[in-house]
């Protein structure tokens, strides 16, 4: 994945956006990764995936009778436990 920093982004905008299109760009502000830009075809991919991935997930539970308070659920999530 290609990098810049974050005020190369500000000063390569235009240029950003299109190279975003061909692969996600990774935005360093004081040499740390701090966001990515992406198309928005990427983006809702990534979304559609995750959509599946918990509606696969809330089958299996309600297949194996193995249901949770939907609070603590989603508490679950949150916390990156079913990463």
């Amino acid at each position: 994945m290609k990098a810049l920093s974050a005020n190369e982004a500000k000063t390569q905008f235009g240029d950003l956006l299109l190279n975003a299109q061909r692969e996600p760009i990774q935005i360093n502000k004081n040499g740390k990764p701090v966001a990515v830009m992406m198309s928005i075809k990427d983006y809702k991919d990534i979304e559609s995936l995750k959509l599946s991935l918990l509606q696969k997930r809330a089958k299996k539970a309600k297949q194996d009778n193995d249901t949770v308070d939907g609070v603590a659920f989603f508490q679950e999530l949150v916390s990156g436990q079913h990463d």
